[in-house]
């Protein structure tokens, strides 16, 4: 089970955040396209920054904590997953702030 421990923090941020969603109806997930535009560069240049330190020896990961799947490079699935679930969270909390406070 050691295997799947990036995926548990992981799993843990998105449980932390996406009730906002249903509960503030802060429409993150509504607007799927705009989350996507907003995603995308994000995670382009933190995929790039960490392949370039991975390649340069600077960045590891343990394998026995990861799933094992790795994308050409050395870049683990959880890592990518780590790119999209983080910034989601960051705009889920932000958008749900927003919402509480309206226009002040």
């Amino acid at each position: 089970m050691r295997h799947l421990t990036y995926l548990a923090v992981l799993a843990g941020c998105l449980a932390g955040a996406l009730w906002l969603e249903p509960a503030l109806r802060v429409g993150v997930l509504r607007q799927w396209r705009r989350l996507l535009v907003t995603l995308a560069p994000v995670v382009a240049v933190f995929v790039v920054w960490d392949l370039l330190a991975i390649a340069a020896g600077h960045w590891t990961f343990d394998p026995a904590q990861i799933t094992g799947v790795v994308f050409p490079g050395g870049l683990p699935l959880d890592e990518l997953l780590f790119f999209v679930v983080v910034p989601l969270c960051a705009i889920l909390g932000f958008e749900a702030v927003r919402k509480v406070l309206g226009d002040r």
